[in-house]
């Protein structure tokens, strides 16, 4: 439930504004200066020693930040981790910022970037000196407009942060930004998995123990250091509170980037969105490694984790796509899970094999050509894929195309028997094949 934000004292100033800043507030860009006129300095909270938390890492905890890069942790907790971590380990932390977006579906932390670099690095900064890193790696995938974006914004901060910051190009690839593969080419230039355990917050870049969180909720970080966590916990859900991006796309008349409170009604979201552009048949959630959910089911569930969960959806990595009445889901999803297939980093089965025969069956239940066993087979390997894989990329792929059979099952028998309900060719969902472009944000209505 959204509530009215009201002026607490913050750890790092002592009167925030009523309703405080938003991530996609007025946008500084690269000016430093702009940005601090925007923001205010970032506190000095001090550095923390190797094995003990700064006093962020508990107003983190106390701000019940979750991470917004899809699996939702609460970021206290791995901050703490982490410190606990390089106490056992005897060995120095390190941060990395993940802005490389790997999904398709998702452009929220591109137009952060675009908008607020800084407070991104901010948020970076704070969290390295929170946990007692001297080092905070940021990571953009190749052909990136983030990565001009931060080379001038970490020029500007020169000489200015207690901690380092090093930019890295990753490779403009699915896989890449999956957290263990993500720290192992910032520590060895390798954008593989890494089967668990350990865990990146116990053994990350170059073994070392590793807080990595993406751009959103670094920006977050940077934010609940100035106003505190009674600021950040005054809107939005009281399970997971704050604002958080959501990437809008498909059948609305607005596609886009907004920032809204965590819980607000997704009918609500779409009229920010400029509202569906017809009638609406169903809407993926979280993006290609989250699910679909039938209109009937999600137009009136809160945008939270549990909200979600209730009809079969995820937040996942801010992803809401809306497939409109005349489009066929089963066809969107061939597309995608043909893609995501070719995705993976190869070095397991349910990747090599696995996800490659179901994108074939899905071609096959799509294209109108499957036959009863081949549904049967196809429902099977669905089945035995989850949790078999080095990562979790093969059951992201795999909740994508489940859940399309069970809200597209009127279009499954239609398709078994030759035929396709779709007056609609032109796809939905995008397929990566170059170019990024960068959607034009809006920010929300006001939060009353």
């Amino acid at each position: 439930m959204s509530r009215q934000a009201t002026s607490v004292r913050a750890v790092g100033s002592s009167a925030p504004p009523a309703k405080g800043p938003r991530l996609l507030g007025e946008p500084a860009g690269t000016d430093l200066t702009r940005h601090q006129a925007i923001h205010d300095a970032r506190p000095d909270l001090g550095r923390a020693k190797r094995g003990h938390a700064g006093h962020l890492v508990s107003e983190i905890e106390r701000s019940g930040l979750a991470g917004r890069g899809g699996g939702w942790f609460p970021t206290g907790r791995k901050l703490q981790a982490v410190v606990e971590a390089a106490h056992h380990a005897r060995k120095d932390p390190v941060v990395v910022v993940n802005a490389m977006e790997g999904e398709p579906a998702a452009s929220k932390d591109a137009v952060l970037v675009h908008r607020n670099p800084h407070l991104i690095l901010d948020g970076a900064v704070l969290a390295a000196e929170a946990i007692g890193a001297s080092v905070a790696h940021i990571a953009a995938h190749r052909g990136s407009r983030a990565i001009s974006t931060f080379e001038r914004a970490i020029e500007q901060r020169r000489g200015r942060d207690s901690v380092e910051l090093r930019l890295h190009v990753g490779p403009d690839r699915y896989v890449a930004s999956e957290e263990s593969a993500l720290a192992h080419f910032v520590g060895e230039g390798v954008a593989l998995p890494v089967s668990v355990p350990p865990r990146v917050f116990e053994s990350g870049v170059r073994r070392r123990p590793t807080f990595l969180a993406n751009a959103e909720t670094m920006a977050h970080i940077a934010l609940i250091a100035r106003y505190g966590a009674p600021w950040f916990r005054s809107v939005g859900d009281t399970t997971h509170p704050g604002t958080t991006l959501i990437s809008v796309s498909g059948a609305v008349g607005s596609p886009g980037v907004i920032e809204v409170p965590t819980g607000t009604p997704v009918r609500d979201i779409l009229g920010l969105a400029g509202g569906t552009t017809g009638s609406m048949r169903a809407a993926v959630t979280g993006g290609y490694g989250g699910s679909w959910v039938s209109a009937a089911d999600v137009i009136d569930s809160p945008w939270t984790v549990g909200g979600l969960a209730a009809v079969g959806g995820i937040p996942g990595a801010g992803v809401l796509a809306v497939l409109p009445m005349e489009g066929c889901g089963l066809i969107e999803t061939a597309r995608v899970v043909h893609w995501m297939a070719g995705q993976g980093a190869g070095q397991c089965g349910p990747c090599r094999f696995g996800l490659a025969a179901v994108a074939a069956d899905f071609s096959s239940l799509a294209s109108a050509r499957m036959k009863a066993p081949g549904l049967a087979a196809l429902h099977s390997r669905l089945g035995i894929i989850p949790g078999r894989g080095a990562c979790k990329h093969p059951d992201g792929a795999v909740r994508f195309a489940a859940s399309a059979l069970v809200v597209f099952q009127d279009e499954v028998d239609l398709h078994m028997s030759g035929r396709c309900s779709s007056t609609q060719r032109s796809p939905m969902l995008r397929v990566p094949s170059g170019t990024v472009t960068l959607p034009v944000s809006r920010p929300g209505e006001e939060w009353r």
